[in-house]
């Protein structure tokens, strides 16, 4: 399907509204109509050349919040019209840190989410023959994006989307390090 995306073709430079091709959702895959995004200084860090772990083109994003549109093989835990947020650190329930507190740290979705492709190795946005790689696995500055099912929260349809976008990485984010590396108690000030 032909969506618009914010593209990151090349490093401190504008990014550019273009249209893109995004493949049908694969086994295990979510197909998301977004309606919200936020941007992350993550984001603008990439778009700047500054992060040693960044590459173009991509489409950036990652603070998304939509739709379900469609599901591939295999997806249980949403459906068509579910309203979903978008999680860049998934986790795949299974491997040594999954099973811990570090989930975080899953080996088995951030090796392939780090290359900029899914978990299956590949990528489903392109233009023409190019492929083009997802960034943080959500990919979220753009009309529609696919990713891993693990990847996404539901949430209830009465959310306001433009809102519970920022669960997705700001709120989450910033609870975190109140919580566990400030280490804020109740009370105080």
């Amino acid at each position: 399907m032909k969506i618009r995306a914010a593209v990151l073709e090349e490093f401190a430079h504008p990014l550019v509204v273009q249209e893109v091709e995004l493949d049908e959702p694969g086994p295990g895959e979510v197909l998301v109509r977004l309606a919200a995004c936020g941007v992350c200084h993550t984001d603008m860090y990439t778009a700047s050349g500054a992060d040693p772990s960044g590459y173009a083109p991509t489409v950036l994003g990652h603070e998304g919040a939509g739709v379900v549109e469609a599901v591939g093989p295999g997806v249980t835990s949403v459906e068509p019209d579910d309203h979903v947020v978008t999680l860049f650190s998934p986790q795949c329930r299974e491997c040594v840190h999954c099973l811990s507190d570090k989930t975080n740290l899953c080996l088995a979705i951030r090796e392939e989410q780090n290359k900029g492709r899914l978990p299956d190795g590949t990528t489903r946005l392109h233009r023409g023959g190019e492929r083009m790689r997802h960034f943080m696995g959500t990919s979220t500055f753009a009309e529609a994006t696919v990713m891993p099912e693990v990847a996404l929260a539901k949430v209830r349809s009465e959310a306001p989307l433009d809102v519970v976008c920022s669960l997705a990485c700001g709120a989450t984010t910033g609870i975190g390090a109140a919580l566990y590396v400030a280490k804020v108690e109740a009370g105080s000030t």
